[in-house]
């Protein structure tokens, strides 16, 4: 059964409640469809009809359907949350420390609740299936991963949030509870994991059916435990305000990391699956990201597929992501690119690596480059393709209409479909991918790395792996070259070794422009070195010289000829300024306060 069939068979039950002010019709309120609730709960059908719903909620899985017209699935969420290596055609204004406080909403509103309850009513009905628990505990699994899911959203947009895994009544205490400890959140998250990865299938060799499997949750697992360890263990190094009190300093959350991807890659060494796809072949990364259905793939471990047939979901991606998107990826992530040697573009301070053609065209850009690069801005080299067959790439559309053009001149290319005939009928059919196996590798070599456990060996069953599917030189512990632009601090008590530098830029370089850069600048406690300051710049803008006559006004370059995107906008003349005391999280509302003032304190500096 496939992700686009679970429709709403039932529409369940109401929001969480006393986390805010709400009435006690709401909080009695049982099943909102025709359904009789003591007429449910009968069979496992029953079970599997309810899990249904779940899968739609945006809210856990984001769809990016036929309603959008501003994404080109997740490959442009970066641009929307903020990232330094993805940006909009307007600056972020969180990243420049513009978020102001709420009187309500917030994220914390009583919609952004309701799926928890949904969640635990299931959990606090399922029982009453008169079936062996064997019959039933894949959808058990299921709820437990999903509202894994719901926390973990939760703790990054919040930190400290109520924990609850029982269905609330009126009189129940915790409607007037306070918030818990991050670090005793994800615990319970751990914990519900752990439950959900014992009671989920495994896919295996399997057939692919649309639902969660065991893989999935242990990748969803890894996920959680590597962010949450990270930012505890450097929010703590640099002494911020968001540091864990009482806590470990990350330490369990980074070995249950290693744990969960142990597993994984055990179960890749005894089996075909999960593993990587299209190892040694031309294009093999791009083709990885334009996939119609990904049922057969080793990698993705968990995608919705959609459909161009009536009343099914599909989505729009591919009638913007020709012209741009109105994003653009920045120089900064260009340029962390390696050679094909396997060394930066700089070998020492204002010393060029021999094999680096310089970035006056694109084409120069990605010369001799990690052919990732190649794959993931479009370039003008005669396969690039606009539409497939007939137009190829010529050149990026930075004077597009505002909205959708290329913001920066590296257009991007990954997750690009070259359908013409989807375009035409506005209709496409590209899968959305939401776990991959090569994150689970990252996953794996990062988490060893900052536990100080890793080996060659580690590095040979992860980083290479990655490495060697696109032909780029290994990498060796004991042979790192020094990168004198390095993004992170070498000295001091927070200090990043060139291992971990390396393995940081190949997490980034692998998984660019698939919505993880915020989340990683946060987790590493990195603002202050990635965001604060810092302005994106573009392509040189000499390359196209038709835009040099009469260029709109929202075309500018910088003294050394780079396109400057956000340089008619005063409020960035001095780059991002972040604020380091508060933007890590988003405020309670004013009003949640007000109602529970156990809720306090309020997140810091709001």
């Amino acid at each position: 059964m496939k992700l686009n069939k679970y429709l709403i068979s039932v529409i369940v039950f109401g929001g969480i409640i006393g986390l805010i002010g709400c009435n006690d019709d709401f909080l009695e309120r049982g099943p909102l469809s025709k359904i009789n609730d003591a007429l449910f709960w009968k069979t496992p059908n029953d079970l599997e009809i309810y899990i249904n719903n779940l899968y739609n909620k945006a809210s856990l899985f984001a769809n990016y359907n036929s309603s959008r017209y501003d994404v080109i699935g997740p490959y442009t969420d970066d641009a929307f949350s903020g990232s330094d290596l993805l940006i909009q055609v307007d600056y972020n204004k969180r990243m420049n420390g513009e978020n102001v406080l709420p009187t309500s909403g917030g994220g914390w509103q009583l919609s952004d609740w309701e799926i928890l309850r949904n969640i635990n009513y299931f959990m606090a009905h399922y029982q009453r299936v008169d079936a062996d628990f064997s019959q039933i505990s894949k959808y058990v699994g299921e709820a437990l991963f999903f509202r894994s899911i719901f926390y973990f959203d939760k703790i990054k947009r919040f930190g400290a949030v109520p924990w609850t895994s029982s269905l609330l009544n009126p009189d129940s205490e915790e409607l007037f509870g306070n918030r818990h400890p991050r670090n005793i959140v994800v615990d319970s998250i751990m914990a519900d994991l752990d439950r959900a990865v014992e009671y989920l299938p495994a896919r295996g060799n399997g057939i692919w059916t649309g639902r969660i499997t065991k893989e999935t949750a242990l990748a969803l697992q890894a996920r959680i435990a590597l962010y949450e360890g990270t930012w505890e263990k450097y929010h703590d190094l640099k002494n911020t305000l968001f540091k864990v009190q009482n806590g470990d300093k990350g330490t369990r959350f980074l070995q249950k990391a290693v744990a969960a991807t142990d597993s994984l890659m055990q179960m890749a060494e005894l089996n075909s699956y999960p593993g990587l796809d299209n190892i040694g072949q031309t294009d093999g990364y791009w083709n990885l990201f334009n996939q119609k259905d990904y049922s057969s793939s080793k990698e993705v471990l968990f995608w919705r597929k959609y459909s161009t047939d009536a009343e099914q979901l599909f989505n729009r991606w591919i009638n913007i992501s020709y012209t741009g998107a109105g994003v653009g990826i920045t120089k900064r992530l260009v340029d962390l690119y390696l050679c094909s040697d396997g060394k930066p573009i700089y070998v020492a301070p204002n010393t060029k690596n021999v094999l680096y053609q310089g970035d006056d065209d694109l084409l120069s850009v990605v010369k001799n480059r990690d052919p990732r690069l190649n794959q993931t801005i479009c370039v003008p080299d005669g396969k690039h393709y606009r539409w497939k067959p007939d137009v190829l790439f010529e050149k990026p559309m930075i004077t597009a209409e505002l909205g959708t053009r290329c913001v920066t001149g590296y257009q991007l290319y990954k997750g690009h479909s070259a359908d013409k005939t989807e375009y035409d009928n506005r209709k496409g059919t590209n899968g959305c991918i939401y776990f991959r196996y090569a994150e689970v590798l990252l996953i794996n070599a990062e988490a060893k790395a900052e536990l100080g456990i890793i080996t060659q060996t580690d590095i040979d069953k992860t980083i290479n792996l990655l490495r060697n599917r696109v032909g780029m030189p290994e990498l060796d512990i004991n042979n790192i070259q020094t990168d004198p632009y390095w993004l992170f601090t070498t000295t001091g008590a927070a200090a990043v070794s060139p291992l971990l530098q390396e393995i940081r830029r190949e997490r980034t370089v692998e998984l660019a422009c698939e919505g993880f850069r915020v989340d990683d600048i946060f987790r590493w406690a990195a603002a202050d070195e990635l965001i604060v300051n810092y302005r994106p710049k573009g392509a040189k803008l000499s390359q196209w010289p038709e835009t040099q006559s009469s260029p709109p006004e929202y075309l500018n370059e910088d003294s050394n000829g780079y396109i400057d995107p956000y340089a008619q906008y005063a409020p960035m003349e001095n780059g991002y300024l972040f604020n380091l005391k508060r933007d890590y999280l988003y405020p309670i509302p004013t009003n949640e306060l007000t109602l529970n003032p156990a809720l306090r304190p309020q997140n810091p500096g709001w």
